[in-house]
């Protein structure tokens, strides 16, 4: 077994290319994706790894998770149709992390070509960024955070604030994300994002974590450079259910 020497596991990218080999034969091609290939890694870190399989399979889609010589790994297994459907749902959510698994893969086995023509469509899908905001999602997102920077800055019990501002520092990260065109993400991947967007503005951000006041403060910036708070005349249509015949 090939070892890498950082965390006694084997070469990660030799054990993905086996368990692909082992679990899915027929595969079309197979790619390692995620932390465990960047200077990101962790003694945490698994093996994500997208597998493609032939069109039709009955296998395709599903998500494994399984334990493979040491290591956590989560397979994403797909035919081309499925592969291509969830790539595009995403997207509207202004989450791509399929896509960015995808793009940022390394190739294991199979069709190179093939998966080096996806990996250039998810390529140029996270460069072009997402849809602009409409004016409708705009405002709810200006609502949604007038809503919380008013309760933050009404709460009176001690545990109710905290778990307000909390809610409220996670959602003015996303958020600007979403003002400001950008892609978003969860956890980790909404910190990388912002870091890539602006530091400075990332850095105050962190900084406000754990500070009702300064939270607020953060907050009341977001909404100042986003049209302001909106409450009163904001309006959604919504809609009625389907009668079934």
């Amino acid at each position: 077994m090939s070892h890498d020497g950082r965390d006694g596991r084997g070469d990660p990218i030799v054990d993905a290319r086996d368990v692909v080999v082992e679990t899915f034969p027929h595969a079309r091609w197979a790619l390692l994706s995620g932390s465990v290939i960047t200077t990101h890694r962790t003694a945490g870190s698994d093996l994500d790894i997208v597998v493609l399989l032939p069109d039709g399979d009955p296998e395709a889609p599903h998500r494994d998770s399984r334990h493979f010589r040491g290591w956590p790994v989560e397979l994403f297994v797909h035919d081309e149709e499925t592969l291509a459907h969830y790539l595009t749902k995403e997207l509207p959510g202004r989450r791509p992390a399929l896509n960015r698994m995808v793009a940022t893969g390394v190739h294991l086995v199979g069709d190179r070509t093939h998966s080096g023509e996806i990996q250039t469509l998810c390529t140029n899908v996270l460069a072009a960024g997402p849809a602009p905001l409409t004016d409708t999602e705009r405002n709810r997102i200006r609502y949604q955070l007038t809503d919380l920077l008013d309760d933050l800055t009404h709460a009176t019990d001690p545990a109710e604030r905290t778990v307000v501002a909390a809610a409220a520092w996670a959602a003015a990260g996303e958020r600007v994300l979403a003002l400001n065109g950008r892609w978003t993400g969860t956890g980790k991947w909404l910190l990388r994002e912002l870091i890539a967007y602006d530091l400075e503005l990332t850095e105050r951000w962190l900084a406000a974590h754990a500070d009702p006041t300064a939270i607020a403060r953060f907050l009341t910036g977001v909404l100042d450079h986003s049209g302001g708070p909106l409450f009163a005349g904001h309006k959604e249509s919504g809609e009625r259910p389907s009668l079934q015949a």
